[in-house]
């Protein structure tokens, strides 16, 4: 299931399901193996697609451990080298590929597959360098092991490596892309052989396979899309068994508490005549002393819910509009203003205690808004999961909650973490909702005080009832997982 969802690009259900996968995987037993490393290498795939190169490099070298094959060692180590060239280590990357070219591989598919993968490396290390000779040796040998997979990559290098320097020739190897990607049916790579055609063409031609281009690729999303649902039916029935598993026990106890409360009952009335003598007694005398204290409560409980208004929505929602102007370059300057009326209309509202009542957008919508709001050239937001299912049983009070919590993510963010790269993923399982925030910024260390808007964030998770957990322990960046009732 792991590998069925990583071709079809859901990367992050695929990293999900594999460590499911790894409970059931017995690693100190011989005959689990050949699942262990096959997961493992998983694992690294879904990692280097993520550009999470450090995981992907951890988890080729428990590929490699668990990997009887030696061609298939070599294969992850290759792979291992894919990582290290990802994130620009290109000493280490070379390194791999040496050490498979000095036993060289059984395996002729591998072994071009690590001569094209050693050329692309020095020529990035080194722009001056010419790769031409070494793609052309690995592609030679594909040709005769007629290995279609590997002929598409030695185009698609030959291509980039010719742009610049012969256009045609660039051309022609997109061209060559682009047919064998349609002969094996592989969609990602055609449409990325029909964007290199696009540059190369002529503009009258580039039209044309722009509208191509455009057919392909939403047909690749749609198909995404549907993927990562289709396990959606297995989980579901096995779901249900352990529900109904849980409703058996369930009605066991209820019988047992029953015979239980009816014992309690007879010795609450006897006792209940007694205590309610004894209480009104002492109710009375504590009467004044609790109207008193309730009272200075009140106060100052009205004091924090106009302190935390003004947080949400002239804070936060001044700072949202910052951010708008700050990301883009060519902004409306009347869409600016009505946001900032809207911001001072609100805060006028606190003042008075105005109940304002507005024709809200979809909740998953605003979500969308909201994320997007602060993705910028130095800053990517992601999100994944945010169908308006998941939020549709919830009430009011909660959503506002989860919005204001979600921005003072996003602000605390933007404000002190140095983040890059930032996702929200949404699942709901069972009746609870499951928020994970990640972020590769600094993070948050031990012994850190909170800064009002993360100490409103525990507050506000409180107050529907909910959870958070804030991950300092993960090598780099930020780890959040919030859950709460769905209802």
């Amino acid at each position: 299931m792991a590998i069925i969802q990583e071709q079809f690009g859901d990367n992050y259900g695929s990293q999900e399901t594999s460590l499911e996968a790894t409970k059931y995987l017995n690693e100190s037993n011989t005959a689990n193996y050949e699942y262990v490393k096959s997961n493992y290498n998983n694992l690294g795939i879904t990692s280097y697609n993520l550009k999470e190169s450090d995981n992907a490099i951890r988890f080729y070298n428990l590929a490699i451990k668990f990997s009887p094959s030696p061609d298939e060692k070599k294969t992850f180590i290759n792979n291992k080298g894919n990582a290290y060239r990802q994130k620009k280590d290109y000493k280490n990357a070379l390194q791999m590929y040496a050490s498979i070219l000095k036993d060289s591989p059984k395996s002729k598919k591998l072994l071009a597959m690590v001569i094209t993968n050693q050329a692309r490396t020095k020529w990035l290390q080194n722009p001056a360098y010419d790769p031409i000779q070494e793609f052309n040796k690995g592609l030679d040998i594909r040709i005769k092991e007629h290995d279609m997979y590997g002929q598409v990559s030695s185009h698609s290098h030959l291509a980039d490596t010719y742009q610049e320097k012969d256009p045609q020739k660039a051309l022609f190897h997109a061209k060559k892309m682009y047919e064998l990607s349609r002969e094996i049916k592989n969609p990602n790579d055609e449409v990325e052989a029909l964007q290199k055609i696009i540059l190369l063409e002529s503009p009258e031609r580039s039209k044309f396979f722009f509208k191509i281009y455009q057919k392909r690729n939403d047909s690749i999303d749609a198909a995404r899309k549907k993927a990562k649902n289709q396990f959606a039916l297995i989980r579901y029935e096995t779901e249900k068994n352990k529900a109904e598993n849980l409703s058996l026990q369930k009605g066991i106890a209820q019988k047992e508490y029953q015979i239980t409360k009816q014992n309690i009952l007879i010795i609450s009335i006897s006792l209940g005549a007694l205590a309610f003598i004894i209480s009104a007694f002492f109710w009375y005398k504590k009467r004044k002393q609790t109207l008193l204290l309730e009272s200075d409560n009140k106060l100052k409980e009205q004091q924090l819910k106009v302190s935390k208004k003004i947080h949400d929505v002239v804070a936060n929602g001044i700072y949202q509009v910052m951010t708008k102007i700050e990301n883009q370059e060519d902004f409306d300057k009347e869409k600016i203003l009505d946001e900032l009326e809207f911001v001072y209309e609100k805060s006028r509202d606190i003042s008075y205690e105005k109940a304002v009542s507005e024709d809200k957008p979809e909740f998953s919508k605003r979500i969308s808004t909201l994320i997007a709001s602060f993705n910028n050239e130095n800053v990517k937001t992601y999100l994944a999961g945010n169908d308006e299912n998941i939020w549709k049983t919830l009430k009011e009070f909660t959503r506002e909650e989860i919005y204001q919590v979600m921005r003072e993510l996003l602000v605390n963010m933007k404000k002190h973490s140095h983040a890059t790269h930032v996702a929200f993923k949404f699942e709901r399982k069972n009746n609870n909702i499951q928020i994970q925030y990640t972020d590769n910024g600094i993070g948050i260390s031990e012994g850190i005080t909170y800064k009002n808007g993360l100490t409103n964030t525990d507050s506000r998770i409180e107050a529907i009832h909910g959870e958070i957990i804030f991950d300092t322990e993960t090598e780099k960046g930020l780890k959040i997982y919030i859950s709460f009732p769905a209802s």
